[in-house]
């Protein structure tokens, strides 16, 4: 019996490690004409190298209008350094796959406990991050996503972890904070809400002793503009496709349009995020029925909004999405199932995207247009879809959501017969 149980874990093991050694393939042989412009790995290389050699200093990157990240993006760019036998580069896609298989554990060890508990989460997660090829093995989003996973599937046995994890990972690159959208009212709200302010000011005041210039980033998100990977972007592009004067042009860190209007669809783009953070505060004073997956639902349902609702929709940001719907997954509780399945769509859409097509969505070709129109579009449909799901599983009052108990006859009394002495 233990064998036939630990057989699905075997599978699933050598699945990671097949797929994981694909994706290093494709990382060591990126210039094939199959992935189109490749030079995915110059972000490492370069840019997070150059960033390395100024954190080592003590600093952090000021007047780089680059640097666009929370102060506790240092630690994860400076922890190649725990491997110096190796290259910055060597290191890095060491220390990220190291990640990728703790996130595997965790969903593995949450889909194996009692109570409604599935693998298909681990399944996901494994099938599902190779539809980037390469990608991950060559960002710190994998970093990132592990805070999140780790605060949710920590949730129902402490709280406290739960925030901590959270706020660390909200450190590292502010979207994991919206881990603690969906926590339970009441004690484990405040359990994990608690910890979450006091690990983040905790870690915060440490950045802040241990390097200069911390809050630097701040000064360089305001002249962001609107990446042509975005919904808006998408708009643009069709626009230029009807005759728009404006172009794509490499600009903090990201190819953004730029010509007339784009600053009109910057603002409706942040008006659309304002309006995402209301309908989810509006659902958190509804909700009424919390089960086991709940918490996870509300942050992928979460993330969704934010993500679509953004000037800027990285190829990378996928690697979030895959994570937290693998979270959801763990649960047979679940409402996601189809927002799943819609993000793994979106993820293999985002691949032809990106690096195998880029060219063309540069320059607004039809092709890309269309690659970049069923990419949004999936997202789209799976972020009103997971709030709409998790709306009715959890706003509907508990007494009409479920069914009347069936009455039943009272049984018969018999009666008591009195035992006497003879």
């Amino acid at each position: 019996m233990r064998t036939l149980k630990r057989h699905p874990l075997l599978l699933l093991g050598a699945a990671w490690l097949a797929t994981r050694a694909l994706m290093l393939w494709l990382l060591t042989h990126e210039r094939l004409a199959l992935l189109g412009r490749g030079g995915v790995s110059s972000e490492v290389r370069n840019l997070y190298f150059r960033w390395y050699g100024v954190l080592s200093h003590g600093t952090y990157p000021a007047g780089d209008h680059l640097w666009q990240y929370p102060p506790g993006a240092g630690p994860v760019l400076l922890s190649p350094a725990l491997l110096p036998a190796l290259t910055y580069f060597q290191a890095f896609v060491v220390l990220t796959l190291l990640t990728d298989a703790v996130i595997m554990l965790f969903l593995a060890r949450a889909g194996t406990r009692p109570g409604g508990r599935s693998l298909h989460g681990a399944a996901l997660w494994t099938a599902g991050l190779p539809l980037l090829l390469h990608l991950p093995l060559a960002r710190y989003d994998v970093q990132v996503t592990a805070f999140a996973v780790i605060s949710l599937l920590t949730l129902s046995r402490s709280p406290r972890a739960c925030g901590a994890f959270a706020a660390i990972g909200a450190l590292v690159k502010v979207w994991p904070a919206l881990a603690l959208i969906g926590t339970p009212t009441g004690r484990t709200t405040r359990r994990a809400w608690t910890s979450a302010a006091v690990t983040g000011a905790a870690l915060l005041t440490l950045l802040t002793a241990l390097f200069r210039n911390p809050f630097d980033f701040l000064l360089q998100q305001g002249g962001r503009g609107v990446q042509i990977e975005s919904l808006g972007g998408t708009a643009l592009a069709f626009a230029r496709r009807a005759g728009w004067p404006g172009r794509a042009r490499y600009q903090f860190g990201a190819m953004e349009f730029a010509g007339p209007h784009v600053r009109a669809v910057a603002a409706v783009s942040l008006g659309l995020t304002v309006a995402a953070f209301g309908l989810l505060l509006l659902w958190r004073l509804r909700a009424r029925r919390w089960t086991p997956a709940t918490p996870y639902d509300a942050a992928l349902a979460a993330v969704l909004l934010f993500t679509v609702t953004s000037r800027v929709i990285s190829p990378q940001y996928m690697v979030w999405l895959i994570g937290l719907a693998a979270v959801c997954l763990t649960s047979r509780h679940t409402t996601q199932r189809p927002v799943a399945l819609l993000v793994l769509a979106a993820s293999a859409a985002s691949t032809v995207a990106y690096p195998a097509y880029y060219g063309e969505v540069i320059n607004s070709t039809w092709t890309g247009c269309l690659l970049m129109l069923l990419r949004n579009g999936l997202l789209a449909t799976a972020a009103g879809l997971s709030f709409v799901r998790l709306w009715r599983a959890t706003t509907k009052d508990p007494e009409s959501g479920t069914p009347r108990p069936e009455l039943r006859p009272d049984p018969v009394r018999l009666p008591h017969k009195t035992l006497t002495a003879s």
